[in-house]
């Protein structure tokens, strides 16, 4: 069974990262329930088709050099995840986040993300 911090490597690499649709569409379903609520500042969506959507919707709308960098520490307990981010070219990200997991029997049942506020040097 992954761990926490496994599954943010995941979610974070091999999904809203990934490309390849179908690859995405495998890390999906060995990662989240079927049954997955996704939430960002956008709304609520639940289930795999709707969290493949949303990350083929990211992907589909960023320039090819745009990429998902960790920034930061992870924060981990028994049950919840949390991996900030960067999106962007490579060492200037366009947009920051946080991704916060909550995992039941080794698959993530909710992920929420979290914007930062731009600052004046963004």
């Amino acid at each position: 069974m992954p761990t926490v911090s496994e599954l943010l490597t995941t979610n974070l690499h091999d999904v809203f990262g990934n490309r390849d649709a179908a690859a995405r569409r495998a890390a999906i379903e060995r990662t989240y329930s079927p049954d997955v609520t996704f939430t960002d500042p956008e709304g609520t969506v639940t289930g795999w088709d709707a969290l493949d959507q949303k990350a083929a919707g990211i992907l589909d709308e960023a320039p090819g050099a745009f990429q998902f960098v960790e920034e930061g520490r992870r924060y981990v307990s028994e049950h919840h995840g949390v991996l900030a981010w960067g999106f962007g070219p490579v060492g200037a990200p366009a947009v920051r986040g946080v991704d916060v997991v909550e995992v039941r029997d080794g698959v993530v049942v909710s992920l929420t993300t979290v914007l930062a506020e731009p600052t004046a040097s963004d």
